[in-house]
């Protein structure tokens, strides 16, 4: 796993590990079921339905890693950044910047790999 001297410097990286848009969306879809699956279980006492919260984020985020993506997620090695990293990109997606995520990750995988291409398979 890569080092990083701060999160600015990490989040480039983080976006180019989530290059196709499919994946994207499945954090998207991940982050908000779990979030709902949180206010549901505080809100009715259930400490199972709590529980279930980061199983259905992170199971759905993971998931969209090992079958679209084909790489493992930044999770393993940079757990808190990740997670800004996440909102961070969750943020730029529900305000229409889909686009820009998808040109930052671009250039983030050319920086790590130069000449590879970025698909754009939804």
């Amino acid at each position: 796993m890569r080092e990083f001297a701060s999160y600015e410097e990490f989040f480039p990286y983080y976006v180019g590990q989530h290059s196709k848009p499919a994946t994207r969306w499945f954090h998207f879809a991940g982050t908000h079921l779990g979030g709902l699956a949180l206010l549901a279980g505080v809100r009715r006492r259930k400490p199972r339905l709590m529980a279930a919260a980061p199983v259905i984020s992170y199971g759905l985020a993971w998931f969209s890693h090992f079958t679209i993506e084909g790489n493992k997620p930044a999770t393993f090695g940079h757990p808190l950044w990740s997670l800004r990293g996440d909102f961070q990109m969750l943020g730029m997606m529900w305000r229409g910047q889909n686009a820009e995520l998808s040109r930052i990750a671009a250039d983030a995988l050319e920086a790590d790999q130069p000449g590879l291409q970025v698909g754009s398979a939804a």
